[in-house]
């Protein structure tokens, strides 16, 4: 069941039957005229739009009530108000329709979300409407295709900041009455036509640090914004100089100035997405804003974030899809585009690129081969097949196909034809032909197969060397294999590499790579053709195509033994992603890919591959080792770990990234008494600072070990009295291994509405940690009735917010250390009930996990 849904059907009917000119919403946060203003507050919308013909339509909104509404002066009755629609008739011709309402704020995350800082007692509010949730705040048609041009006036106590994707037009003082600073009536600029779910309002007590950027139409105004309690670690410096390479970069690139006057960015508290890019003023979490110290990796990771975001100005916001089954026109593009703008920023496109191989590719890849693979450019029927499609095909998969599409067409063809696109689209809405048809005349090339094959079908191909010698070693015959998997047997065009690698003083180095194009099942190589074999060979040399590499047993094996010594980072990325891939599929035994980890994470110079390999290694220490070898494994994974951390330069990245996973790999004993040892500052490695976060990191760890009891959690939260020690700690509570601690955890996470959307998420994600099997056991029978239960909406679960059903049901789902017994129990429990899309597919999608290591398991 899916709440207040809309079909595309629908969407489109009311399309046909009206257009959007204006809105004027006027939101009352003063709680002058609520019973409670913590909880409720007011807001009205007038909006004038043309209707084509006669006939019936509806307004959306999600609201305790409609006070009052009106056509064009003629009252409509409220009490017609049912399931999210207040319905009505028009005529031929312009209309002005009214409504105010009373409205809720969100503890959830959706809508205008209302949160006070733990640490200060302030009041901060803001949106997130994405992809239908400015019904949540006010009476909308609520469709991308329906875009209008807004007028926002907000009315808030005067000591707040207020702020909207438009400038202040004016502040008007509205006295109360009352001792205090009264009230404020703010009232915003006229945005460009946009679509409902860009729109955006944030007040409160926010801090506000001015700023300016430089655009092709000269300079704007960009402030950044966040909580007062994180001022002091806000580096605004930081942030604007990445944000201001990133206009120089997509200004140039796109061939469009920047459309929407200013450019704010609002860190802001318990954010289900990791952004927004509402125009104007993109909200992003405010984990971003570094409380302590963070590897290179995170960083990145924020630089990408912000790119990502502000290419969403023109791959979303100035253009935008007609209907979500062209999400992928802004987030593949989008993803992509920070990427390539990060490329342009560094001098070190390769390191960035790679980058992009460690997270985005490996996480689609891993997507694609899931029983909820879609195509990037996917069939959504409604709203709820929307929010099972907010996922790494969409972002990931999409934007190495679009890498592989400017291999493809040549990068100034494509960017040739992007330019147009924009140009002649610009403030509309658009489908995957109207891509097309921009991109095709400056290629040369028909797309229409290429876009059947890459972004109508599902699924990965595989790509393999199959080569003969003779008796010298000399090659008779190479050929690219490209295979796919039977239930998605598409077999697509790659342009891409193939690269011969070879010891030369001292490193493992390219010694000639050939560039061609692979269609259809095999493919010769006839470069490689009477000369000697070369010690490995490397299929999607350089990563230009995105499927899985199967390495021949040869060049596994020199990589296996070699890859310290690989100097390209590109070319790490490939074959750390064939390694992976091999022990994923069982082809290469979970101790030997740790065993590669540990020996080569010492010279891995790319941040976000060391983090990312890390944490697979961890994996397959913890789930892809068979039972007998498990505690052997894990026991030299941690062992591995503190010498790697030993031996790192002191104060360096890599000794942080070290200290953290071998904290996450500790076992009980020598490497507990090693977390509670720091924790007390004893025995701290040179260079190792233990600051707050790093401080929380082994609290969490020692309580999953039993290592400490909950009145020194309850001390640890004291000495950090904020929103995210509030998480922290009720995430350390979860962990413990106490019958005790899983109840009240389960009772907080799945039976109650007492906390917040971020506080559930981190009791769910430390509630089942690992060697916890026996506390853990009686709660595989609670967790599929609780999966029950948030389906159909019930209980609890009736006002329980999608991220919090989300997060309950993919990270409680029980992962014993013996997936059998569980995964008989889950799928006659599957068989027989029926649940909404979007939750059975997360349960799918983790039975799918739990098979995967099972056999991974069996075949070590």
């Amino acid at each position: 069941m899916f709440p207040d849904n809309l079909t595309r059907a629908e969407a489109q009917a009311r399309a046909a039957l009206i257009g959007t000119d204006t809105y004027a919403v006027h939101v009352d946060l003063s709680g002058r005229e609520v019973d409670d203003p913590t909880t409720l507050f007011t807001s009205s919308s007038r909006i004038r739009f043309t209707a084509r013909d006669a006939g019936s339509l509806h307004v959306d909104l999600i609201a305790e009530r409609v006070r009052s509404a009106e056509l064009d002066g003629v009252p409509l009755d409220p009490a017609t108000f049912v399931d999210s629609r207040l319905p009505f008739d028009v005529t031929p011709g312009e209309h002005e329709l009214h409504v105010d309402a009373v409205v809720r704020y969100s503890r959830s995350g959706d809508g205008l979300h209302r949160f006070v800082d733990p640490a200060d007692g302030l009041t901060y509010l803001y949106t997130q409407f994405e992809p239908a949730d400015a019904r949540r705040v006010y009476a909308c048609f609520e469709q991308p295709d329906l875009k209008a041009r807004f007028s926002i006036s907000v009315l808030a106590p005067a000591g707040w900041a207020v702020v909207s994707g438009g400038a202040v037009e004016t502040q008007e003082p509205v006295p109360t009455g009352d001792a205090g600073d009264g009230l404020l009536l703010t009232t915003f600029a006229t945005t460009e036509p946009v679509s409902t779910y860009l729109t955006s309002l944030l007040a409160g007590d926010y801090t506000i640090v001015d700023g300016e950027l430089d655009t092709a139409k000269g300079r704007i105004s960009s402030r950044v914004i966040c909580r007062r309690s994180l001022a002091e670690s806000l580096d605004t410096d930081a942030i604007l100089e990445v944000t201001q390479g990133g206009f120089r970069t997509f200004e140039h690139h796109f061939g469009m100035p920047y459309a929407f006057g200013k450019y704010d960015q609002a860190f802001v508290p318990e954010y289900n997405a990791g952004a927004m890019e509402n125009i104007g003023l993109v909200t992003l979490r405010d984990e971003y804003i570094f409380r302590s110290r963070v590897t290179q990796a995170s960083r990145d990771y924020r630089q990408e974030v912000i790119l990502h975001e502000l290419a969403h100005m023109w791959f979303g916001d100035l253009v935008t899809m007609r209907w979500w089954d062209d999400l992928w026109l802004k987030e593949s593009f989008a993803t992509w585009s920070s990427n390539f703008a990060v490329g342009e920023l560094t001098d070190d496109p390769a390191s960035n690129w790679a980058s992009f191989s460690a997270g985005s590719k490996t996480g689609a890849l891993r997507a694609d081969q899931l029983p909820s693979t879609h195509p990037v450019a996917a069939d959504i029927v409604d709203l709820e097949a929307v929010s099972t499609n907010f996922d790494q095909i969409t972002y990931g998969k999409g934007a190495a196909v679009l890498a592989q599409l400017v291999v493809f067409v040549g990068r100034e063809a494509f960017l040739e034809g992007v330019r147009a696109y924009f140009a002649e689209h610009a403030f509309g809405n658009t489908s995957l032909a109207d891509l097309l048809a921009a991109l095709e005349p400056p290629s040369g090339r028909d797309l229409t197969a290429w876009s059947q094959r890459w972004l109508e079908t599902a699924g990965v191909n595989t790509l393999a060397l199959e080569v003969e010698t003779d008796g010298d070693d000399v090659v008779t015959s190479a050929e690219v294999v490209q295979t796919a998997a039977p239930e998605h047997p598409t077999l697509r065009p790659h342009r891409l590499a193939v690269g011969s690698y070879d010891l030369v003083d001292g490193r493992f180095a390219r010694t000639a790579s050939e560039e061609l194009d692979v269609d259809g099942e095999r493919t010769p190589v006839p470069s490689l053709v009477g000369k000697p074999r070369p010690a490995l060979l490397l299929p999607n040399d350089g990563d230009l195509t995105f499927a899985k590499v199967r390495l021949d047993d040869r060049s596994q094996a020199a990589a296996l033994e070699h890859l310290p010594l690989v100097a390209d980072p590109l070319a790490r990325a490939v074959v750390w992603a064939s390694l992976w891939d091999a022990c994923r599929d069982a082809r290469l035994p979970a101790r030997d890919y740790v065993d590669v980890v540990l020996r080569t994470a010492a010279v891995e110079t790319v941040p976000t591959q060391l983090r990312n390999v890390l944490a697979q290694a961890a994996l397959a220490a913890n789930s892809y080792t068979g039972l007998a070898e498990r505690a052997s494994v894990q026991a030299s994974f941690e062992e591995g770990l503190y010498a790697l951390l030993g031996a790192a330069p002191e104060g360096s990245d890599a000794q942080l990234a070290f200290t953290r996973s071998f904290a996450a790999a500790t076992n009980p004993g020598r490497g507990a008494d090693v977390l509670a040892g720091w924790l007390e500052d004893r025995d701290v490695p040179e260079g190792l600072v233990i600051d707050r976060d790093l401080r929380w990191l082994l609290v969490g760890q020692l309580a999953r070990l039993g290592r400490i009891d909950e009145a020194a959690i309850d001390a640890e939260q004291a000495r950090d009295n904020s929103s995210a020690g509030a998480e922290l700690a009720a995430g350390a509570r979860a962990a413990r291994p106490t019958a005790e601690a899983k109840a009240e955890a389960w009772r907080l996470a799945c039976e109650t509405d007492e906390v917040t959307n971020s506080v559930q998420s981190a009791i769910c994600v430390s509630f089942g940690a690992r060697g916890q099997d026996e506390v853990l056991a009686p709660y595989v029978e609670p967790y599929l009735a609780m999966v029950e239960e948030a389906s159909a909406l019930r209980g609890v679960w009736a006002t329980k917010g999608e991220a919090l059903r989300t997060s309950a049901v993919r990270n409680l789902f029980p992962v014993p250390a013996d997936r059998e017994p569980f995964l008989a129990r889950l799928d006659e429990w599957l068989a027989g009930v029926e649940l909404s899309a979007s939750l059975r597919r997360i349960v799918v999608e983790r039975r799918a996990d739990s098979l995967r290591a099972l056999r991974c398991q069996q075949a070590a």
